[in-house]
């Protein structure tokens, strides 16, 4: 639907004193908080696939401890007794340590969650911003349909008093009817009530583009309108199936939906990686000098390299609830997703048909336009 859109823009006069709609977006892309806020949501999302990531690396650490100690040893002297030793003397340690995961399929999971949840925030954020140029183009088409709708009314009004002022002189010439002129004091209290609805909807749009661009509203006469000359534009691809093809393949509701089904997946794989076993390789060089009353006055350098297993037997039945619970969030994500497709091609078929139907809709507009303006030169004569 971007060509919508692209059209409409195309459409607005470029007055230098004026905003047209590509001003307003730009301005929009600065100031309006639902889509900084969003910029800032996908920024935090991305650093997913980081963090999922860090689980497969591996994992370096350095301890290091020193203190004072005060102990009372009771010793034995060799002839069937005992002597006390008071040893004040202080103690230390450090260690530095690498581990690194051989096989780890819950890390493996939280990688692949990660990923997903970084392409999650990067269409989601690709659809907010899809949607602030809708809203732009809404609202500026809104106040300048407004506009429309004010000068209408008004000009009813004109015709209305004009016609009640005549109703009436006709009424004391003899020649006219009462109903006549309430028929005419009528019609003007509607289009009066048609203008303060029209004044209504286009303050609230107003007001709706100004919170989009940082300020209190926006007058009318900021905004260019639609160039006389504007002329309905040609739906390509005019065929329905390729339209369909492109929603489903491209829509970014739809694909951030699709990468939120791929993070529930991944999160019963997490879950079911509570009963698989780990294997990690690890090296460690360790400093220690009087660091227990067994090693007092004594120093030990030691240099270990190996691998550790470890095999999860029972949890007390958690790991299978969390993989279930983690399987019913995967199955509600997927018909989450059936539902936003329906959707997405219900409103497609909508607007499809509208774009169809509108260049029709505008033709006949014109030639109405056209005959009314006949009208009122024939009524004058």
């Amino acid at each position: 639907m971007k060509s919508v859109f692209i059209a409409l823009l195309l459409a607005c006069g470029s007055a230098q004193a004026a905003m047209g709609p590509f001003d307003v977006y730009e301005q929009a892309l600065r100031n309006d908080p639902v889509f900084l806020g969003a910029i800032k949501e996908r920024d935090a999302g991305l650093e997913n696939r980081t963090i999922g990531r860090a689980g497969l690396l591996p994992r370096l650490s350095y301890n290091y401890n020193k203190g004072r100690n005060n102990s009372e040893a009771h010793l034995p002297d060799g002839r069937g007794g005992s002597y006390r030793d008071d040893r004040n003397y202080n103690s230390y340690g450090s260690t530095f340590s690498l581990q690194q995961p051989l096989f780890d399929y819950e890390a493996y999971a939280n990688y692949r969650k990660g990923v997903a949840q970084a392409l999650f925030a990067d269409e989601s954020f690709r659809d907010k911003s899809q949607a602030l140029l809708v809203r732009v183009l809404s609202y500026y088409t809104q106040a300048l349909f407004a506009q429309d709708q004010i000068d209408i009314a008004r000009a009813k009004k004109k015709a209305y008093e004009q016609q009640f002022q005549q109703n009436q002189h006709l009424f004391q010439q003899g020649e006219g009817t009462r109903t006549d002129i309430l028929e005419a004091e009528s019609r003007y209290e509607l289009a009066t009530a048609e203008e303060i609805q029209a004044l209504d909807d286009q303050d609230a749009s107003l007001r709706e583009l100004g919170a989009l661009i940082g300020v209190q509203s926006v007058d009318i006469h900021d905004l260019a309108p639609l160039n006389q000359s504007f002329a309905a534009f040609t739906l390509t691809p005019a065929n329905y199936d390729t339209w369909h093809e492109l929603a489903i393949s491209n829509n970014p509701t739809l694909a951030s939906q699709r990468q939120a089904v791929e993070v529930a997946h991944y999160e019963v794989e997490r879950n079911r990686a509570g009963h698989l076993p780990k294997i990690t390789a690890y090296a460690s060089s360790r400093r220690q000098e009087s660091d227990s009353g067994n090693t007092y006055n004594q120093r030990y350098d030691t240099n270990t390299i190996g691998v550790e297993f470890s095999l999860p037997l029972y949890a007390g039945g958690a790991v299978s609830a969390s993989t279930r619970q983690a399987n019913r969030a995967m199955e509600q994500a997927e018909y989450e997703l059936e539902g936003k497709t329906r959707e997405t091609l219900i409103e497609l078929r909508r607007q499809f048909s509208a774009c169809l139907s509108g260049v029709s809709k505008l033709r006949a507009y014109q030639k109405a336009l056209v005959s009314a303006e006949a009208l009122v030169v024939s009524t004058k004569q």
